[in-house]
């Protein structure tokens, strides 16, 4: 019965490591773009062409 006790206390520190090592690898290159004056300007008008995009097809998904 430790083990399982033991297991679940560590658990919550293992799912911020998994979450804060997701959000690293995701957002390291995205910045590595924004040291380009070209994509400082390019990447925010597709982030917001995405979600849009997005939103579109989704409020025709609940139609």
């Amino acid at each position: 019965m430790y083990n399982f006790w033991n297991n679940l206390y560590k658990f919550p520190r293992f799912l911020i490591a998994v979450l804060i090592g997701f959000f690293l690898t995701t957002f390291k290159p995205i910045f590595k773009l924004l040291k380009n004056k070209k994509m400082q300007i390019a990447l925010p008008i597709i982030i917001i062409i995405s979600i849009n995009i997005i939103y579109l097809i989704l409020k025709e998904m609940i139609k």
